[in-house]
């Protein structure tokens, strides 16, 4: 969670107060976010974070089989960076 992440951080030798972290934090997921809205993608060192977008198809409904729509969407998705997986050998 975040607030376990800003509690390791403030641990760790860090010279920054938890709230400073917090609005690092903060301030991070607001550059990928835009990023990933405008370029698509957001690649860093350990992980690529790419918006996907899934078109509109036909499908059932699992508990009376009848057939129905569903509608285009986007989402983000996760992808380690080919270093970071390198590091779990």
């Amino acid at each position: 969670s975040k607030a376990m992440l800003i509690h390791t951080l403030s641990k760790s030798n860090c010279e920054f107060s938890k709230r400073k972290i917090s609005q690092l934090l903060d301030e991070t997921m607001k550059l990928i976010r835009k990023e990933v809205k405008k370029n698509k993608k957001f690649i860093i060192d350990i992980w690529n974070i790419l918006s996907k977008i899934s078109k509109a198809r036909t499908g059932r409904n699992p508990q009376t089989g009848e057939s129905i729509q569903i509608k285009a969407s986007k989402s983000v998705g996760f992808k380690p960076a080919k270093a970071f997986k390198a590091a779990l050998k």
